[in-house]
């Protein structure tokens, strides 16, 4: 049984490596107070007499309010199934968290599609052509149907193959099986919504988005403490109940996405869009789509490979990285918010060929990014011991979480500014094709590479791992502050006349 948190005696080679991780961590976070309250400091007056005077920021916070609701409530749900499986069993957490690596991998899969289109949407919304729209919801539909069945296949056919991938744990397999099986529904219809959701988000419908995101969580979570501890006459069904509330509400948002459709009267969700045919438009999906979905997946398959590097040093440090995720995720929601509605704005008005604009626009969201980083960082510190007191785990689980937590304070702001700049303000201005580059040397070349020979060739505890697996995101910003002050990412990516001869 799990035992309250305790201070663990260890050897002093251990000893060593937490003065180590302490002076590090107290070294970075010292300068980086810094940096902040100078930072504040120079730009207070700036935002006092600026953010009412001028017209960007009350957009900008009109639109981030129902990105970061919809935010929460994904990491709420991520919350509630790690607090509920928590009375389940330390297994089921751990299972459900390796297996999730793979809805990971296809959400980033949706999201670099969703990217591809929000890029062209948006770009085409603020240029006011319609028809370009609904031709790149087509484009977008055949290959997020396309790529979801393929999940669903593997899923249902192979799963506990798929686990092995992760772990060797035989429980944990069997456990992590029967939630992927149950998962293969859920994927194909979160392929359609995701798709018709990041057009609606594109033409600034954010709200409408946020409202179908909060119905599919809020049911999310009620089905979850349904399934898993067998309320009103359900069974107990654990990880698996987990798994049967997710498909179930992921089925009820894509019907939401159909009646949202039928009242609209511009883009629709219409699988008739599917057999539009543009040469061009198409061209430009793909040689647009093409790098930030190879970006997205090649940056979730690394971070997945962290998983994999965890979950082969025990499951202690597998069920403490689950806890971390959740209160990652809530310390986040600001910074991501910020990138999603950037994104959108300034591609609205690149559209409308205003350059200079939203030049000085992306300026502005970068700011806004560094003080949204620093209270995603102090929202982590603040989690941590609540998280401490009530997480029931193992005596050295809840060693690893207590260290995992200190370093991701800091770890947010190196989040917080690389997805800013790459998946918002670059790809705003159409190019995908330098987050690519970037994120396959830093993850494959540097952060992989690293973990694995720290963890089975040097074979250094845990904390020493994950404290270098964390140095990921700001091995990257000279590079991609360098991109980002060149201008070269500030491009007009629309077309004139794509439909002139067809009917």
């Amino acid at each position: 049984m799990a035992k309250p948190y305790a201070p663990q005696q260890t050897c002093s080679r251990g000893d060593d490596l937490r003065r180590f991780l302490h002076f590090s961590m107290w070294k970075f976070l010292t300068r980086y107070d810094k940096i902040i309250l100078d930072y504040l400091a120079e730009r207070g007056t700036f935002m006092r007499t600026n953010t009412h005077s001028d017209p960007f920021y009350p957009k900008i916070f009109k639109m981030v309010l129902p990105i970061v609701i919809q935010n929460l409530l994904s990491a709420a749900v991520s919350s509630a199934d790690v607090v509920m499986l928590n009375y389940v069993g330390q297994s089921a957490i751990s299972a459900v968290s390796l297996a999730s690596q793979y809805t990971s991998v296809l959400f980033m899969v949706f999201y670099g599609l969703g990217t591809g289109v929000t890029m062209l949407c948006a770009q085409y919304f603020g240029k006011g052509d319609v028809r370009a729209i609904q031709a790149v919801e087509g484009i977008a539909m055949r290959f997020s149907l396309g790529i979801s069945v393929i999940f669903a296949g593997a899923v249902l056919l192979a799963p506990e193959w798929m686990m092995r991938l992760f772990t060797n744990d035989q429980e944990l397999i069997r456990i992590g099986a029967s939630y992927l099986r149950c998962l293969s529904v859920c994927y194909v219809c979160w392929g359609i919504a995701e798709t018709y959701l990041a057009v609606l988000r594109s033409m600034g419908r954010v709200t409408i988005s946020t409202a179908l995101n909060v119905l599919a969580f809020s049911i999310n979570i009620v089905l979850n403490a349904v399934f898993i501890f067998g309320l009103f006459g359900a069974p107990k069904l654990g990880a698996m109940g987990v798994a049967i509330a997710t498909s179930t509400s992921r089925l009820i948002e894509l019907l939401a996405c159909l009646v949202v459709s039928f009242r609209t009267k511009d883009v629709k969700l219409d699988f008739r869009y599917m057999f539009i045919r543009n040469k061009m438009l198409f061209s430009d999906f793909v040689r647009l789509s093409l790098p930030a979905l190879g970006n997205d997946i090649i940056w979730s398959i690394g971070f997945s490979m962290y998983s994999v590097i965890l979950g082969h040093l025990g499951t202690d440090a597998v069920a403490a990285n689950s806890f971390v995720v959740v209160v990652r995720n809530f310390g986040t929601v600001l910074c991501f918010g910020m990138a999603s509605a950037g994104s959108i704005l300034l591609g609205n008005v690149i559209g409308e060929n205003k350059l200079e604009e939203a030049r000085e626009d992306a300026r502005k969201i970068l700011k806004l990014t560094v003080i949204t980083g620093a209270i995603g960082g102090l929202i982590v510190l603040a989690a941590t011991p609540f998280v401490l007191k009530y997480a029931t785990l193992s005596d050295q689980a809840m060693h690893y979480l207590k260290y995992m937590l200190l370093i991701n304070t800091y770890y947010i702001m190196g989040t917080a500014v690389n997805t800013t700049l790459i998946a918002g303000v670059f790809r705003a201005g159409g190019d995908s094709r330098f987050g690519f580059i970037c994120d396959t040397i830093d993850m494959w070349c540097y952060a992989v590479p690293l973990g694995f020979f720290a963890a089975f060739v040097l074979k250094l505890p845990v904390m020493a791992v994950y404290f270098l697996l964390c140095t990921d995101e700001f091995v990257k910003w000279p590079w991609v502050i360098k991109h980002y002050r060149s201008g070269k990412w500030l491009k007009n990516i629309t077309r004139d006349d794509l439909f002139e001869g067809q009917a």
